[in-house]
């Protein structure tokens, strides 16, 4: 399970190292690697074997909606299969690096089934956004629902 979360960088050819306890789950995921997408101005990234599940849960889904489909189109056409190497490091393609805003600082964030890759600058905001969300009744009553 990826939990926790660590300030990174990333180099200036896309490389980012992942930390020793994701690479763990990452191999015992299926592979050597990670499934990168892109969502919410961020990038998810999957074990290959999570990948699949997705994989089969979309295509179970029926095309007659616009919606499904232009979902369908974004996130699994612009998804890209991205190789640990030898450092433990992930090369993202620019087109993903350009879409969640990544330059230099980076922050991977563990969501259990997989992990998201943001900006610092964009992660710091949407902590702040969660902070003010939850001072409105309906978002602290649907988190009292976890029992927290």
């Amino acid at each position: 399970m990826f939990r926790g979360s660590s300030c990174n960088t990333i180099d200036s050819k896309g490389r980012v190292i992942i930390p020793a306890r994701f690479r763990d789950v990452i191999k015992d995921g299926g592979g050597d690697g990670v499934m990168v997408t892109r969502l919410d101005g961020s990038l998810f990234a999957y074990t290959f074997d999570q990948w699949g599940e997705i994989e089969s849960k979309v295509l179970s889904q029926a095309e007659t909606s616009e919606y499904m489909r232009r979902f369908r189109r974004v996130f699994i056409g612009g998804a890209s299969d991205c190789i640990c190497d030898k450092q433990g490091r992930i090369l993202i393609p620019p087109v993903l690096r350009q879409y969640a805003g990544l330059e230099k600082e980076i922050m991977l964030v563990g969501q259990i089934a997989h992990f998201e890759i943001w900006s610092k600058e964009r992660y710091e905001r949407e902590v702040m956004q969660m902070e003010d969300d939850m001072k409105k009744e309906d978002v602290g009553n649907e988190i009292a629902k976890l029992g927290l």
